[in-house]
Order: C-alpha cells, then sequence, then structure tokens
C-alpha cells in the first residue's frame, strides 16, 4: 500500500482543499472542472475520477463518485482526509411528485434513507439533512440563474431496478407500498446517494448540499408524459455560482472573525 496517496481516491495527500463538487458519473468532471480556474486532471481509480482547481482563490477538488452509498461514502472519507468539509453533489434523479417535469432541478432539503450505507454510520432516527448555508447558497444561485427549481425531500435508494421494475421483485409488495407512501408525503424526486452523503457528512461535520437533474419522471409518464432531458448544465452551472456564494460568505465571516473583538475582549478593555 502506498500511504503517500489516498487509498481509493488515489490522490496525493500532499493536495488540500477545503471545497469539493461530488458529481456520480465520471464523464461529468471534466466538464465541471471546466469552470475552475487553472483546472487540472489529478487522476482515475475504479469510479473515481479527479480534477483540481481553484475558485474565488480557493482550491477546489471536483470527484466522481460513481453509483450508490457505499462509493460516495468512501469518495467522502478520504475527501474529509485531504481537509475538505464543504461538499456539493450535482446529481440526477427521476422526478415522483406531478410537479417535476424533465429538466427541472431539485435542491434537497433532506433524504428519505431507503439505501443501507447511512445505516453504517447512524441510528436510522437520524434524519439525513442537508447543511443549511450549503442550500441556501444553492436556492439563491438557482434564483440569480432563473432556473426552474424545487426544494424538498428526495428518496434514496439501492437498486435502481428496484424502482423501476419493482413487480418483478420479491419484496415487490414493501416497494410499491412504500414508493406510494413517499409519494403521499411529498417526496420530489429519486436516487441513489444523496442519503448516505448527508449522513456521512453529519458525522464527519463535513457542511453538504446536493442539486439534481431530473432526467424523467416516471409518474408523468403513467399519464403520456414521456419527457427525458439528460443535459445536467443547469446543475453544474448552480452548483458553481453557489460554491462562488459559499466562498464569498465564508471569507466574510472569517474576516469578522479576524477583525471584531469577542464580547468577552470588549468588557476586558472597559
Amino acid at each position: 500500500m502506498n500511504e503517500n496517496v489516498l487509498f481509493h481516491l488515489q490522490i496525493p495527500r500532499t493536495v488540500k482543499a477545503k471545497y469539493a463538487i461530488l458529481p456520480g458519473d465520471p464523464a461529468r468532471v471534466s466538464k465541471i472542472a471546466s469552470y475552475l480556474e487553472d483546472a487540472d486532471y489529478l487522476v482515475s481509480n475504479r469510479e473515481y475520477t479527479t480534477y483540481f482547481g481553484t475558485l474565488c482563490g480557493e482550491n477546489v477538488l471536483v470527484t466522481s463518485t460513481g453509483i450508490g452509498g457505499p462509493s460516495t461514502a468512501i469518495a467522502l472519507e478520504e475527501l474529509h482526509m485531504l481537509g475538505v468539509d464543504t461538499i456539493i453533489r450535482v446529481g440526477t434523479c427521476g422526478g415522483m411528485q406531478e410537479t417535476v417535469k424533465s429538466g427541472d432541478l431539485i435542491i434537497a432539503t433532506s433524504a428519505v434513507r431507503a439505501e443501507g450505507t447511512s445505516k453504517e454510520y447512524a441510528p436510522i432516527e437520524l434524519p439525513a439533512t442537508a447543511d443549511f448555508e450549503v442550500t441556501s447558497a444553492l436556492v439563491k444561485a438557482a434564483t440569480k440563474l432563473d432556473e426552474h427549481y424545487h426544494t424538498g425531500i428526495i428518496h434514496s435508494k439501492d437498486s435502481f431496478y428496484g424502482q423501476h421494475n419493482p413487480a418483478t421483485m420479491a419484496v415487490s409488495y414493501e416497494l410499491e407500498n412504500k414508493w406510494k407512501a413517499f409519494i403521499k408525503c411529498g417526496v420530489l424526486a429519486s436516487e441513489m446517494e444523496t442519503a448516505a452523503l448527508f449522513t456521512v457528512s453529519a458525522v464527519r461535520n463535513i457542511r453538504a448540499g446536493s442539486i439534481l437533474h431530473a432526467i424523467w419522471n416516471q409518474e408523468r409518464r403513467k399519464s403520456g408524459d414521456n419527457s427525458e432531458n439528460i443535459n445536467t448544465e443547469n446543475a453544474v452551472l448552480t452548483a458553481i455560482e453557489a460554491l462562488k456564494i459559499i466562498i464569498a460568505e465564508d471569507k466574510m465571516i472569517n474576516c469578522l472573525l479576524y477583525t471584531s473583538p469577542s464580547p468577552r475582549d470588549r468588557q476586558k478593555s472597559r
């Protein structure tokens, strides 16, 4: 084992960054990195491809997670070893509510933990919840870019075909009944990584948010809407704009913390 690089990501441990953007698809990494300054390809290993660049003067890593919770958790763990404490997931999803159309953006406020990875990090009673600051920045960015977006709960699962072909599964009764229940509870869309992202981030004290591009909506297909949109550019641009907002706010807060005396210091000076 080479102790100078991370075991799975294969990123040198000398690389340091506070911020990271995580798509699922390795092919989307270079596209996202093209919006950074001085972006360079670092390494690819298994489902993980990583680029390194800067944004607003801060180091940023763009790393793919592959599909599902386990690989996402590994990426989070190893990025955290490099100093990353703020993450935005840029992914895709399928709409569940009739109001979610193909091409819409979903900014997740929390996620149904219908996967297995998060259960090995925290009790099931703990909700998988997004960081407020990151989510707020994503909303500000989507509004600024005039994107059509929704905010709310999303559904994270482990089986793609368990969702799309539940009747063929031995536990079809459970999958179909829970799907109907989630829709009744207002869950907006379904994907495979965000619950793990939010739960691992809570345990590791990472700020995390998730923005998803709705490719299709199988519920709308029942009424004849077969729309499909695979262009994730709107989600990527929104994530980049949100990260700019976060970096600017972090710099302002750090400046205030550095220049402003504490209440205790003010009392001492009297």
